[in-house]
């Protein structure tokens, strides 16, 4: 048993706070010096396919290995390897770029790394603590995220005025000591089941079979993935920032910074006051409150408007993470987590990744503007839709409850 629990979850805190902080700083500046590059917003929309299409690949192999090997390990490599690509781009950016060709490649390298990575760190929340505090831990871990989307995207944009290779040096430290701090994390549940199960792709798919055979799992995966996937707005920031906001590097991380201090706010308030009831019905209609937040960002040509509307929609969305980051490893049984949040991960990705590779065309067909809008109302259908398509999701009044044996250390096996 651990001695010092509190050691765990301040570690694991403080290793998501690193590497969220790299990852909203390289989305920011990454956005920016390719839009800069080509001006196009289909580049911007491509850069998101680059980085979700690793995870999709990937998917069966890098949730078995997180199932069958210490979590811990297995994050930190994945952590270390993406340390290492960002160190790549900040290299290529500093000999004056003219192609976004390579920036691609390293994207995707990126998004390998991050495959393997992301399954085994979103598991370890519920490795460590017992069902009664996931709630707590999922609420303080999404407050940590919320914090660091604002500081990243703050950071960056002021890094990438003074020194376009600064931004990328700063991302690599900082995902580096992420890689170091969650290997200090040490707790009762270390992150493997009781004993390995059995190999092959019958392992492999487990976490698809799983899924589909819950229907409240897979209405709030899937909520997700088409709520996002259409109001993926955030990929269109650089081109709204610059031709329809009329600001620069600066202000597109203000906006970006936006969406951290709406989110944050709301999470620190989920803190102090987490969803308890009614858990079901507060998901969908933070969805459509997202749709509608949306909406208000591609109508309007004020900085001012767009910043409120950012606010608010992040606002909503961090209800709706706060809400499914507790509910899925609840209802998933500890020797499947790994498999069931790779697969998630993969939904989160086609939502996020995805959804900015759709806005991109969408952006390039109608323009920014009209494919925000777009996607706004489409996320307000899809919430509607969900409403009638998943009763027992809609009907979910309080988060269910298990109760598992510690895992002794023996049972782990390295990496």
């Amino acid at each position: 048993m651990d001695p010092n629990p509190t050691r765990s979850w301040v570690a694991l805190l403080s290793s998501v706070f690193c590497s969220s902080i790299a990852v909203a700083l390289l989305t920011t500046v990454l956005g920016k010096q390719v839009f800069d590059l080509t001006g196009s917003s289909l580049d911007l929309g491509l850069l998101g396919l680059a980085e979700f299409a690793p995870a999709a690949l990937l998917v069966f192999v890098s949730g078995t290995l997180a199932d069958r090997v210490d979590r811990r390990k297995l994050a930190s490599v994945g952590l270390a390897a993406q340390a290492l690509t960002i160190a790549c781009l900040a290299w290529y950016v500093a000999t004056r770029p003219t192609s976004t060709l390579p920036i691609f490649g390293l994207v995707i390298v990126f998004g390998i790394a991050g495959a393997f990575a992301t399954p085994a760190t979103r598991a370890l929340p519920a490795d460590i603590v017992t069902a009664e505090r996931l709630p707590w831990i999922v609420a303080r871990q999404t407050a940590t995220w919320q914090i660091a989307s604002i500081v990243g995207p703050v950071l960056g944009g002021f890094l990438y005025v003074a020194n376009v290779r600064a931004p990328y040096v700063v991302d690599s430290a900082l995902t580096l000591v992420a890689a170091g701090l969650i290997l200090l994390v040490r707790a009762d549940r270390r992150g493997a089941p009781v004993a390995r199960p059995p190999g092959g792709m019958h392992e492999a798919v487990e976490g698809v079979r799983f899924v589909r055979s819950q229907p409240i799992l897979l209405g709030a995966i899937s909520l997700d993935l088409f709520a996002v996937l259409f109001g993926g707005a955030v990929a269109l920031l650089p081109a709204i920032a610059e031709n329809r906001l009329g600001v620069g590097a600066v202000g597109l991380g203000l906006l970006r910074a936006a969406i951290g201090i709406g989110a944050g706010s709301v999470t620190l308030f989920l803190t102090i006051r987490p969803v308890r009831r009614r858990v079901g019905r507060t998901l969908l209609v933070s969805v459509a409150v997202f749709g509608v937040g949306t909406i208000a960002l591609g109508a309007t040509t004020s900085f001012v408007v767009a910043f409120i509307a950012l606010i608010a929609l992040s606002g909503a969305d961090s209800i709706s993470v706060f809400i499914r980051s507790t509910l899925v490893p609840l209802i998933t049984p500890r020797e499947k987590r790994g498999r069931v949040l790779a697969v998630e991960a993969v939904f989160i990705g086609a939502s996020n990744e995805l959804g900015a590779f759709e806005s991109g065309v969408a952006g390039q067909v109608f323009g920014p503007a009209a494919a925000i809008v777009l996607g706004g109302a489409a996320t307000l259908a899809v919430a509607a839709l969900w409403w009638r398509l998943f009763p027992g999701l809609r009907d979910v009044d309080r988060f269910p409850v298990w109760a598992e044996p510690p895992v002794s250390a023996e049972t782990v096996p390295d990496l």
